[in-house]
């Protein structure tokens, strides 16, 4: 089976559209498909990185015309209503006729595109080069000519994106096909085991793999004036092209806990198995810590995470810092408190693990290789 997938990373965008398409990419060459990706060449892409994973990943250029940074839609574009069109780099045309030759030599069996800049337009455009068409999403604002759909929110209702969709698309909607690598599912388990005497000595800081806005700064600052134990240890993941990695190397030297900042780290399971709490951007690696239970302040960083914020929070699986500002500070010192009490950490480390048990590429697997 030969996959080609279509998503982009960059400063604006982040990273987590490029690295769950690489979950996938994983979890299906390893039933023998053949991956390759097309990525424009961003400032802040992941090219390379693919690249370094085996997969062949195609550069589109940029068109210099469009200005990837502004989230306004995209002038002269084939679909101006798209809310993201800018961070495509061109218009919904020109991307196609990129893409089309490359396609065209493979015509792959199924076309994944992960980008929400595209629309059926795009895939329209393209249909005479794959056979079939997978779209992953998680807004549900605009239409697609796909057979088959993943939004792995949790809560999402499939009905939100049948009016989008052709009647014959498959919808897998729901975190039981989040996409997660295997060490995930591996390691809950222990990880689990682990929470049944929880205390708070390891407090982990993941914002995403950019933070275009430096709000892992934000945290760190307010978690100074917190009632952390003294025994307490800090760990801050980062990605290799977050803008503000120097700056936030600094601040932690200057905490009151031993603060360690890591980078482009290949453990992330292992890492929060062995946490008691996260502080955490609501995006993609809300199912990594759901899976292992690890319990989370979450922060809603995009508008595309406030539907995950709220889902969470409502069923508490997480909790919710509202105020990403001067109120920082005392919403984190608070929660804190509440989490020295006992038991509220053990509480919403059973509940979050409910949320998806880390075998959502599998699924997802399984219905790529039935079509």
């Amino acid at each position: 089976m030969h996959i080609a997938f279509r998503a982009d990373a960059s400063l604006q965008i982040g990273t987590g559209h490029v690295m769950r398409c690489l979950t996938l990419a994983d979890a299906l060459a390893a039933r023998g498909a053949k991956c390759q990706f097309l990525c424009r060449a961003h400032e802040g892409d992941l090219i390379d990185f693919i690249r370094s994973k085996g997969y062949v990943a195609y550069a589109l250029p940029m068109v210099p015309a469009v200005d990837a940074t502004s989230n306004e839609p995209a002038p002269n574009s084939s679909s101006t209503d798209i809310a993201h069109s800018r961070w495509l780099g061109s218009t919904q045309a020109e991307d196609a006729e990129a893409c089309a030759p490359i396609l065209a030599v493979q015509r792959p069996d199924w076309l994944i595109v992960d980008h929400y800049a595209l629309d059926a337009h795009w895939e329209h455009a393209l249909a005479p080069h794959y056979r079939q068409l997978m779209v992953i999403d998680d807004l549900a604002d605009r239409p697609h000519a796909c057979d088959l759909l993943l939004d792995q929110t949790f809560g999402r209702d499939a009905a939100d994106y049948r009016p989008l969709v052709p009647a014959h698309c498959k919808l897998l909607c729901g975190s039981k096909y989040a996409l997660l690598r295997p060490e995930f599912s591996a390691l809950r388990p222990y990880s689990l085991q682990r929470r049944e005497q929880p205390a708070l000595r390891k407090l982990m800081i993941t914002m995403g793999g950019v933070d275009k806005d430096n709000v892992t700064g934000q945290v760190l600052q307010a978690l100074r004036t917190c009632s952390l134990p003294a025994d307490c240890r800090i760990t801050v993941v980062m990605g290799a092209t977050a803008p503000w990695l120097d700056e936030v190397r600094t601040q932690a030297q200057g905490m009151s806990w031993p603060t360690r900042v890591l980078v482009g780290v290949s453990n992330m399971a292992q890492l929060m198995a062995d946490s008691d709490l996260a502080i955490g951007a609501a995006g993609a690696t809300s199912w990594e810590r759901c899976c292992l239970g690890l319990p989370s302040i979450v922060l809603a960083l995009a508008e595309n995470q406030r539907l995950i914020f709220s889902h969470l929070t409502l069923v508490n699986a997480a909790v919710a810092v509202n105020f990403i500002n001067e109120k920082l500070e005392l919403e984190i010192s608070g929660l804190i408190e509440k989490f020295r009490e006992p038991g509220n950490l053990a509480k919403m480390g059973i509940i979050a693990s409910t949320v998806t048990d880390g075998m959502g590429a599998k699924r997802v697997g399984d219905h790529l290789n039935e079509g």
